[in-house]
C-alpha cells in the first residue's frame, strides 16, 4: 500500500511537470523519448528553482536533445538543458572515452552507468575549462542523464555554429588565434583534450565575434592513452577549416603552441 502511494505521488509529481510544457511537438517529444526517471529528474530541478519554464529543442542528436529554458536563478536567465538519451546514445562509441579517463576508473560498463557518468564528465570537463579561461558554456548543475548550463544566444535563438559565419580574413585570424590559445588553456591549465574539436562544436558570439567551445562530453585528461592522438586530430580539423578561410594554419607550429605551456614548466 506504502508503495502504491509512492508510485501515485511520483505520477502526480511528473503530471505536474508535464503542464509546465506548453508545445504539443516538445510534450510529445518527452512523451515518446524520456522515462519516468528523466522527468523526475527534471521535475526536482524545477522544484528547486533551476528550471522555470521550458522552450522547444534547438538542437538534437543520437546522444543527446537540448532544449531552451528560464531558470528562476538569476533573475530569469536563459539556460540550456541538455538530456543525454539513454536508450539511444551511441554507447559503444562513448566507452573508449569514458573507459581511459582516469577520473572514473571502477565504472560499471551497462549502457546506463557509462550514459550516467557521460553526463557527469561533460560538467566536469566544462567547469575545468571554464576555470582555466577557456569560453564554453558555464555548467550549473548536473542530475542523472541531465546537465544544464548557460545558454549561448538570445531569446532562445544560439549563437551560430562557426561553420556557418561568414568571417571577414581580420575576423578569421583573430577566431583562429583564439581558438589556438584556448587549446593551450585546455592542454595546460585543463589538462584536457577536446578530443572532437572542430566547426561544429564551437560556436561564435556575434556580439563579441569570439568564439566559444561546446561539447566537451568525450574531452579526456591529458594523461589518457588516446590523448595525443586526440590532440592532433583536433588540430588537423581546425587546420583544416581555416586553410579553406586562407589562414596560414601550420599543424606542428599548432602543436608547439598549445603544448608550449605546459614544456616550460
Amino acid at each position: 500500500m506504502a508503495r502504491d502511494k509512492q508510485i501515485q505521488r511520483m505520477d502526480d509529481k511528473i503530471d505536474e511537470f508535464r503542464t509546465r510544457i506548453k508545445d504539443s511537438d516538445l510534450r510529445q517529444v518527452f512523451d515518446d523519448v524520456f522515462d519516468n526517471a528523466t522527468l523526475m529528474a527534471l521535475y526536482e530541478l524545477a522544484r528547486k528553482g533551476y528550471i522555470d519554464a521550458i522552450g522547444g529543442s534547438f538542437s538534437t542528436g543520437k546522444e543527446a536533445n537540448l532544449f531552451h529554458a528560464i531558470s528562476k536563478k538569476d533573475e530569469g536567465s536563459e539556460i540550456a538543458i541538455k538530456i543525454y538519451l539513454i536508450s539511444t546514445a551511441n554507447f559503444n562509441a562513448m566507452k573508449d572515452y569514458i573507459l581511459g579517463d582516469p577520473r572514473f576508473a571502477g565504472i560499471k560498463h551497462s549502457r546506463k552507468d557509462i550514459i550516467l557518468a557521460w553526463t557527469k564528465k561533460e560538467y566536469k570537463n566544462l567547469k575545468r575549462a571554464e576555470e582555466a579561461g577557456v569560453r564554453v558554456p558555464k555548467p550549473y548543475i548536473t542530475k542523472r542523464n541531465i546537465l544544464l548550463m548557460e545558454f549561448i544566444g538570445k531569446d532562445g535563438v544560439p549563437m551560430p555554429q562557426l561553420k556557418d559565419v561568414k568571417l571577414t580574413t581580420e575576423e578569421a585570424e583573430h577566431i583562429f588565434k583564439r581558438i589556438v590559445e584556448y587549446m593551450s588553456l585546455l592542454y595546460s591549465k585543463a589538462k584536457l583534450v577536446h578530443a572532437d574539436l572542430s566547426e561544429y562544436n564551437i560556436l561564435v558570439d556575434m556580439n563579441t565575434m569570439e568564439p566559444v567551445i561546446i561539447d566537451m562530453g568525450q574531452s579526456v585528461t591529458t594523461d589518457h592513452y588516446h590523448a595525443d592522438m586526440y590532440l592532433r586530430r583536433d588540430v588537423a580539423n581546425i587546420a583544416r577549416f581555416f586553410k579553406k578561410l586562407k589562414i596560414p594554419a601550420n599543424e606542428d607550429e599548432m602543436i608547439s603552441i598549445i603544448k608550449r605551456k605546459e614544456d616550460e614548466k
